[in-house]
């Protein structure tokens, strides 16, 4: 945990239930096989947060309804919301969030990461940064950052 803690005292939310999704019907496996909402939340609904140890869920900074998708425009957007106005791990977040899908998806989809609107004291900052290759790319060449990313994405046996 970081020293000097943002939000000291977090509202923990209780994870909702894993639903079951359905096998797919074709066992073609050149079939390209559609993405829905709850599956990208499924891979996001775990990442740990930087700063405490509860999962993005659990600080209800995601939601399944935090994920829109346009399976058909291969387009995925996660709209996040830090748990403080002035939350300095925003971009940490958004960025494991951006981590996290890249490595999950398929590469035809475009990833579009945002903080929710008014949520955060530097919304447009956030936002640009999140969303501009190059400065993502830049970021996880960070050893230090790329580290922390890595400790957020790391697996959890709750």
């Amino acid at each position: 945990m970081v020293m000097g803690l943002i939000n000291a005292n977090p509202v923990i939310h209780e994870k909702k239930e894993r639903r079951v999704r359905q096998a797919p019907e074709t066992t073609d496996e050149n079939a390209v096989e559609p993405i829905d909402q709850l599956e990208i939340f499924d891979h996001i609904r775990d990442i740990k947060d930087p700063e405490h140890p509860y999962s993005l869920e659990q600080l209800n900074v995601v939601s399944e309804d935090s994920v829109e998708l346009n399976d058909e425009r291969n387009y995925v957007r996660v709209t996040f919301t830090p748990t403080v106005e002035h939350c300095s791990m925003a971009t940490v977040i958004g960025l494991c969030i951006r981590v996290k899908l890249i490595r999950s998806l398929p590469p035809r989809y475009k990833v579009d990461i945002r903080v929710a609107p008014g949520s955060h004291s530097t919304e447009a900052a956030v936002n640009k940064q999140l969303n501009d290759k190059e400065r993502v790319a830049a970021a996880l060449e960070n050893p230090n950052l790329l580290d922390m990313v890595e400790e957020c994405l790391s697996p959890t046996f709750d």
